[in-house]
């Protein structure tokens, strides 16, 4: 087989991809550009887009009333929790998904059906279980007050949606890691340790650089959709914490579609800036210890 014909079978295997990634990714993403830059009667405006930044709301706090810009500080609330429930993604996921790596095959396949359980089941129905066991009646305070420890109040707090983050989205940050992981050469591990290299310095200087670009995919797979989440800070928040998702569903709803395009675009370009500095950050080796 020459190079001229292999060449054509790998272009004509791509091709189905291609085609499906121009349908469902990238026709979508002109139409909520297409939407974001126009008005009610699709004439070119950047109205939807300065409305973003400066639509104002009043609060009270008790001695003054002050302006706050709406939808930065949703989307900052937003950011705030997203990042929290990454970092725990993280440090709970990365330490499991070393072991996993280095577990034998049939352990590794136990802890990998635990993980994947979950995600078997529809994602409303794993709300509302969490729902039953964070409220002031639920599972959690009956166990605590069989235990006479009193009770706690979470469902309805910014405690309550950052666990349902991390509940619905662990998955995601594990299993990149694992996958990069499971790779790994264990032969540079035994060489860093012959070398006289101690425990946390194999882990400092071999396995967490090696181990990056999991790393990368896991924060990317969870911060994303973590911040555009609205489903679980209506369900576990009981709708008291609003954010830049519940902001995008609400215009939506209430038939705004260009201006839920706007905020659905802003929130795109600032996704993918960010991810273009970490990977950027992460090829100098930045943030390599």
């Amino acid at each position: 087989m020459n190079k001229k014909t292999r060449s054509l079978i790998q272009y004509m295997t791509l091709t189905p991809y291609s085609i499906w990634a121009a349908v469902f990714i990238v026709v979508p993403l002109v139409f909520v550009a297409y939407y974001a830059f126009t008005d009610q009667n699709f004439h070119f405006t950047f109205d939807n887009i300065s409305r973003f930044f400066t639509a104002t709301s009043q609060i009270d706090d008790g001695e003054s009333v002050k302006e706050v810009h709406t939808y930065l500080v949703i989307f900052m609330r937003s950011l705030k929790l997203a990042v929290i429930s990454t970092v725990i993604c993280l440090l709970m996921g990365y330490p499991l998904a070393y072991i996993m790596a280095r577990a034998k095959e049939r352990t590794q396949s136990i802890l990998m059906t635990l993980i994947m359980i979950p995600m078997w089941m529809n994602f409303l129905i794993r709300t509302y279980a969490w729902m039953t066991i964070l409220q002031d009646t639920g599972i959690l305070n009956s166990i605590l007050s069989a235990l006479h420890l009193g009770r706690v109040h979470i469902i309805g707090t910014e405690t309550a949606v950052v666990i349902g983050m991390v509940y619905d989205y662990f998955p995601y940050m594990v299993l990149p890691i694992y996958s990069v992981m499971a790779k790994l050469d264990v032969r540079l591990l035994e060489a860093a340790s012959d070398l006289g290299c101690p425990s946390v310095s194999v882990l400092r200087r071999v396995i967490w650089p090696l181990s990056l670009p999991g790393v990368l995919s896991g924060v990317t797979m969870v911060l994303i959709p973590s911040i555009s989440t609205f489903y679980i800070s209506q369900k576990l928040g009981n709708g008291k914490f609003y954010l830049i998702g519940d902001a995008i569903e609400g215009q939506y709803t209430a038939n705004n579609l260009h201006f839920a395009a706007a905020i659905a675009f802003i929130l795109m370009v600032i996704l993918l800036f960010c991810m273009q500095l970490i990977q950027k950050l992460t090829n100098r080796k930045i943030i390599v210890p």
